[in-house]
């Protein structure tokens, strides 16, 4: 990946942790009114900022490994794809977007690595929370899907 990693986009403000339970919405019209949880913003570039939040996005289309996984309401019928959001952010912010894969593994791998720290936690009996048992098995599929999409980037 550092041979095909490309020039940042931009500089801009970066909230690291986009999700769907952060945000506050207008009852009637559902417009974000408030963004929650800001302590890991910082400045950077935000196709890193989206790769990461798309990585939680799981489809209701995608493998039962990813379905498997703690999901956003991303897989309910109606909610846009990644691909759909990936183009509606390059639309309205004008940044390139061509080396998307890049940014989708940045994503993935983040996630993994995430996931890798809290069931290292779990395994250690440093937190007791059942949910985290299995967490290795998400490990894995987030590797494999880093693995598969790496070729897509440029020059692979």
């Amino acid at each position: 990946m550092a041979d095909r990693m490309p020039d940042d986009t931009a500089l801009r403000t970066v909230r690291n942790d986009w999700r769907l339970d952060d945000l506050v919405l207008d009852e009637e019209s559902l417009r974000v009114t408030g963004v929650l949880d800001w302590e890991p913003a910082t400045l950077g570039d935000p196709l890193m900022d989206l790769g990461s939040a798309l990585a939680h996005w799981v489809r209701a289309d995608d493998g039962h490994a990813a379905r498997a996984m703690p999901r956003r309401p991303s897989h309910l019928p109606g909610m846009l794809t990644r691909a759909e959001i990936v183009e509606r952010y390059r639309d309205r912010t004008g940044l390139p977007t061509g080396d998307w894969p890049l940014y989708e593994v940045f994503g993935l791998f983040r996630l993994a690595v995430i996931a890798q720290q809290i069931h290292h936690r779990y395994h250690h009996r440093q937190t007791r929370n059942q949910a985290f048992r299995n967490l290795w098995a998400a490990v894995h599929h987030l590797d494999h899907r880093c693995r598969t999409t790496i070729p897509r980037t440029r020059g692979g």
